[in-house]
């Protein structure tokens, strides 16, 4: 492959996805390709989640790798709990959820105070998550999008494919700016969800934190494993 793309085992899904979803290609200015795990749904991944249900997910990082990718990722947060599992299953970089980026939000901070986490449903997502990522040591405030109307109906329960994306990024401002006010210590947000970054330019303007997502590790672990000479003239300065 003349291009180091990024694999995307994708969960199987129907809803519409806009630039700054991680399976959008017009999401980042570098190839995707897709691996669809079929019949694997949010519910089931969210609530029922047995490495009987994930073995095509590791069936598909193998199939990822040998058609090229450089790196692959996954289309939905909760992939985290399986990071060890994805990544022993191939010899590329697997970086399975945006809650990688916990540990160095909370060290750009300094190590002080909270690193604020917004997912799809608080309750399914569990100190397990954390810990198989490596950030179980550092000090999280939660918050879920499950009790919003455009969310849920589109995300969680599948039942319309059209979201009206100005209601779902005033629904993510309004859980942001309920976390932040209920820990004034955080210091930053991480977004588990990854139908969330095409509206994470709003949440940064509501609340005025760093935001990190999928697309934001994504683009780093591109750069990564992709990189390119520098050229241009000697500076001594």
């Amino acid at each position: 492959m003349s291009e180091n793309v990024i694999g995307v085992l994708c969960l199987d899904t129907h809803f519409a996805k806009p630039p700054g979803h991680i399976r959008c290609v017009n999401s980042q200015p570098f190839k995707i390709m897709k691996h669809l795990v079929r019949g694997a749904t949010i519910a089931e991944l969210l609530e029922r989640p047995s490495l009987e249900f994930f073995a095509p997910f590791i069936e598909g990082a193998k199939a990822l790798e040998q058609a090229g990718c450089a790196a692959i990722t996954g289309s939905c947060g909760f992939m985290a709990l399986y990071q060890k599992e994805l990544a022993e299953a191939v010899s590329i970089p697997v970086f399975s959820s945006s809650l990688i980026q916990i540990p160095l939000m909370h060290q750009m901070a300094g190590g002080k105070g909270r690193v604020g986490v917004i997912t799809a449903r608080q309750s399914a997502l569990t100190d397990a998550h954390f810990e198989a990522v490596g950030a179980g040591h550092v000090p999280v405030a939660v918050a879920g999008m499950q009790d919003q109307p455009e969310f849920s109906s589109v995300i969680l329960k599948d039942e319309k494919t059209d979201i009206d994306a100005d209601l779902l990024a005033e629904e993510l401002c309004a859980v942001g700016r309920d976390l932040v006010a209920r820990y004034p210590d955080v210091t930053s947000i991480v977004l588990e969800c990854t139908d969330l970054p095409p509206y994470a330019h709003r949440l940064q303007q509501a609340i005025g934190l760093p935001v990190a997502d999928l697309t934001t590790l994504s683009a780093m672990v591109h750069g990564i494993v992709s990189r390119q000479a520098y050229t241009g003239q000697l500076q001594y300065d």
